[in-house]
């Protein structure tokens, strides 16, 4: 990686664009990021892409303000990494990056606007929220006519269950409403970047250019009008991204800047999948190596973040949707899979530059400390903070400062999704009463929350696209369906439903894995026999996802239920951020209270196959003094006693006053 200062000019106003000839797209074929703002905190180096780019001197011409304080050259003579100073009183408007050799000169034009107003101190998701998720290429066809398109590989083909079906944005716009009146208040839809991969190309989770919309699901353009019209529904929009990987489709695969842009092998080497090694005091460095390095699967090349470039160029990229569209938060796939310190720094990153910015990251294990270790400002001791990481590229020299027990390692990242949560209520709300079983399972893991450092900021859900749908693992029962939304919508945390389980939607078929469960939303595309978006098609709804009988009217009844405990929770100050204080279950029940200095609610589930009476003299410590309560689902008023009974399968939640 050499830098090499080239002519660097400021612009003065002076020069005239007509004066040297446009950039043919083989000369420059691409500058990333694609435009940059006046008053950015997050600094500015410019990736461009053209044959033999680096024997060419560049400077930059246009008002004033802006200058280029640094030229690097990579492995690959098609790349220039430049290094742009964008001063407080810089002029927005348009910029020449001008490109000379040997009396030979080109330009390629560069936009740096001025920011929205209030722009970096923007809101962001919270506990006051509920995410809705989407998987887009099965929720809804808005536009048929990009199905498929010529400059992308995979074409859409309904029938194929891991194939295209053609949702797209247009379609998620088109049930804003929906989303809305269900009491979502968030949506976080899957990857919308280009994935041209040849074939299970939908989920998007192996992206071919970090700047473009997959022309499949829409436009650059279209996505920051959903985000607008989002915005004007009172609906915030959260970006997958995926740090981690790339996809082999990815341009750069064929011209790579670095040798070491991604991590090689002299073979073919995978993930060890053992994440743990990032925080084990006695893990090798080779495990540690393989898990951080090794690839996701073959199809997903492994990104170098130790590569400062690397690091630059997914700062920035985050960094300019968030600017671009307006974003409100990001969703980080596969978090711990990434070098764990220059995620630390993008984080940091992100969040210098949005103060009030949300990142959730996707660490996907059922040990709660292991979880918990990834929250930002977790109290964690490992020695990592201001030590290169102990791997096999680090030499044995850095073994002692490595281990210095009094630095700390800070993740940065503010929010992380629960998965114990996850894995509990769904063992639980199959299993009857007995020790460690049933609603114990939720006790138990609620009674770790020490172990966080922001029990508000975890990201609880009781399903998503890569687990089982819910009314699967509850075998197509709406009342325990219901148990799981209640709890959702009660506990602690930031509650995520998966489009379609609000409905007890299943998997078309379990045994053919995420192809089978990410099943299309009925309704969705033209010529669908029923259309579960409305409450109309909602009671006529016969069959499930699976092609099986429900009973008539069953999707209306939970959509319903649904809606109504959410739209409750948006103003349910005491949920978003009230305290908790449970009870140790008894015969698969649970009971616990969420309060704050001028309110109470009380859940009592009741996961058994008999009605239960409430123990409510048990809870006098802090009963006593509640008055005015009022059923959640029915609005009616309520007194709760030792003689109050909760049917079987069913819940109790009451709202007080204290």
């Amino acid at each position: 990686m050499t830098a090499i200062m080239l002519s660097s000019c400021a612009g003065n106003g002076k020069f005239v664009p007509e004066s040297v000839a446009d950039a043919s797209d083989a000369q420059v074929s691409r500058v990333e990021p694609l435009s940059w703002w006046v008053g950015m905190n997050t600094p500015l180096q410019l990736m461009v892409h053209g044959d033999g780019i680096s024997e060419y001197d560049v400077a930059l011409e246009g008002a004033e303000g802006v200058r280029i304080h640094g030229v690097h050259e990579a492995d690959s003579p098609n790349y220039l990494f430049i290094d742009v100073a964008i001063s407080p009183n810089a002029k927005a408007g348009t910029y020449y990056l001008i490109f000379s050799k040997e009396g030979e000169s080109f330009k390629r034009a560069y936009e740096i606007g001025e920011r929205r107003e209030g722009s970096a101190q923007r809101g962001s998701f919270s506990s006051a929220d509920m995410i809705y998720l989407i998987m887009p290429d099965r929720f809804a066809n808005g536009d048929p006519s990009n199905d498929s398109t010529p400059d992308t590989t995979e074409k859409s083909d309904r029938s194929e269950l891991y194939g295209r079906h053609g949702g797209d944005i247009q379609g998620i716009i088109d049930h804003l409403d929906y989303i809305s009146e269900l009491g979502a208040t968030a949506i976080w839809p899957t990857p919308l970047l280009e994935d041209n991969a040849p074939q299970e190309s939908y989920h998007g989770y192996a992206a071919s250019d970090y700047y473009r919309i997959d022309p499949r699901f829409g436009s650059n353009e279209l996505y920051r009008e959903f985000v607008s019209k989002a915005h004007g529904k009172g609906l915030k929009v959260l970006m997958d991204i995926v740090t981690n990987h790339c996809g082999t489709s990815h341009w750069w695969m064929a011209d790579l800047p670095f040798a070491d842009w991604i991590h090689q092998f002299p073979e073919y080497t995978g993930t060890n999948v053992c994440f743990s090694t990032n925080m084990d005091p006695n893990a090798s460095g080779k495990d540690l190596e393989i898990q951080e390095s090794g690839w996701f699967v073959p199809s997903m090349p492994d990104m170098n973040l130790d590569n400062p470039f690397v690091l630059n160029y997914f700062i920035q990229w985050a960094v300019w949707w968030a600017e671009y569209s307006g974003l409100d938060g990001f969703r980080v796939d596969t978090y711990p899979y990434n070098e764990k310190e220059p995620m630390s720094r993008w984080c940091k990153a992100i969040t210098d530059e949005y103060p009030n910015f949300n990142i959730v990251g996707e660490c996907w294990t059922s040990s709660i400390p292991q979880l918990a270790y990834w929250q930002k400002d977790a109290p964690n001791r490992d020695g990592f903070a201001d030590a290169p990481l102990f791997s096999s590229r680090h030499s044995t020299s850095e073994l002692g400062s490595a281990l210095d027990l009094s630095k700390r390692f800070n993740s940065n990242l503010p929010a992380v999704m629960d998965f114990p949560l996850h894995d509990a209520l769904r063992m639980g709300l199959n299993e009857g009463a007995g020790w460690g079983c049933g609603m114990t399972r939720i006790y138990e893991v609620l009674s770790h929350d020490f172990l966080y450092a922001d029990v508000n900021n975890l990201l609880i859900f009781a399903g998503n696209h890569d687990t089982d749908r819910i009314g699967d693992v509850v075998g197509k029962n709406p009342k325990k369906l219901k148990l799981a939304m209640t709890l959702m919508a009660t506990m602690r945390g930031i509650p995520q439903v998966f489009a379609g389980d609000e409905l007890m939607m299943v998997s078309a078929d379990r045994s053919q894995g995420h192809g089978g469960l990410r099943v299309d939303f009925p309704g969705g595309w033209p010529g669908d026999k029923v259309n579960l978006f409305t409450h109309a098609g909602r009671e006529a709804q016969r069959l499930n996802t699976d092609g099986r009988p429900v009973y008539p009217g069953q999707a209306a009844e939970l959509f319903d239920y649904v809606s109504r405990l959410f739209n409750w929770r948006r103003t349910a100050e005491v949920i978003h951020t009230g305290r908790t204080l449970h009870f140790i279950t008894r015969d698969n029940t649970y009971a616990f209270f969420r309060y704050n200095d001028s309110s109470a609610v009380f859940v009592f589930v009741n996961n058994s196959d008999t009605a239960k009476t409430v123990p409510w003299s048990y809870y006098s410590e802090i009963s006593e003094g509640l008055r005015d309560g009022v059923d959640v689902l029915t609005g009616a008023p309520v007194t709760v006693d030792d003689t109050t009974s909760v049917a079987p399968e069913s819940a109790l939640v009451v709202e007080f006053r204290r």
